[in-house]
């Protein structure tokens, strides 16, 4: 059997992986888990922002006994995503926890036509969740244990105008998740956490001027990214046989 800590380490601390950690809720998420002692496998395409992220963070590091461990990850390359995956494994002999978390959001009305940021929308937010299922299932299963983490959205719940490719793609995140919770043995659980308007750069990204105006509306009022990493730290915390299915997260004003 699998031990549950790494040796000479307390038994709560645990080995997890972060994608999409270089910016907003990732970045969060990697930080507070190092607080809290654990080893963070910090992925992202941005592999000089997660450089300062673990500078900033290693006294943090220090005092707690976890750590924040950088690598280059992007998401779309399956080959790549495996081998991130397998090199965490060779590192620290398991991964508990795959956290997720990359996406993307260039909103646009269909009218505008804007296949390619589509496109790339399903690559990451799709595609990308994907890969790491199947990079890590077979290395949860082998240990008899592991965590996924799923970060979609409210947007999975709703659709609101300019946002049908992206709610699109956070629906499917939610749809395939669960799925993987309801096949999955019961020594793997399996988490969704859907944050409501939150400080991030995800809305930099959309060229459309009308998205880009709405937007500007919709996230007057945002929540911060830490309250989503604490719903992740809480949903890691529970005991073995308690699975957080879902936690949604969402400002106040939101409705």
């Amino acid at each position: 059997m699998p031990t549950n800590h790494l040796p000479n380490t307390p038994p709560g601390r645990k080995v997890v992986l972060v994608t999409g950690a270089s910016s907003g809720i990732g970045e969060a998420m990697a930080a507070r888990l190092v607080r809290e002692g654990h080893h963070v496998v910090a992925g992202a395409r941005r592999i000089e922002r997660l450089e300062a992220l673990a500078e900033r963070t290693a006294q943090e590091a220090a005092r707690s006994g976890g750590g924040m461990h950088p690598v280059p990850l992007d998401v779309t390359d399956r080959a790549g995503f495996g081998a991130v995956v397998a090199s965490a494994r060779d590192r620290f002999g398991r991964i508990d926890v795959l956290v997720n978390n990359a996406g993307v959001m260039p909103l646009s009305r269909l009218d505008s036509l804007l296949v390619d940021e589509w496109n790339h929308m399903i690559d990451v937010n799709v595609r990308g969740l994907l890969h790491g299922i199947a990079a890590a299932l077979p290395v949860f299963t082998e240990q008899g244990g592991g965590h996924f983490v799923t970060v979609a959205s409210t947007g999975a719940h709703e659709v609101v105008p300019t946002s049908a490719v992206y709610c699109g793609t956070k629906y499917a995140a939610w749809a395939i998740t669960e799925g993987l919770r309801l096949e999955s043995d019961p020594s793997i659980r399996v988490t969704t956490i859907s944050p409501g308007v939150t400080t991030s750069e995800l809305a930099d990204t959309i060229t459309d001027p009308g998205a880009a105006e709405a937007m500007r509306v919709y996230r007057a009022k945002t929540i911060e990214p830490d309250a989503i990493a604490a719903a992740l730290s809480y949903a890691l915390a529970q005991p073995a046989d308690v699975d957080v299915s879902e936690i949604v997260v969402r400002p106040v004003h939101q409705r």
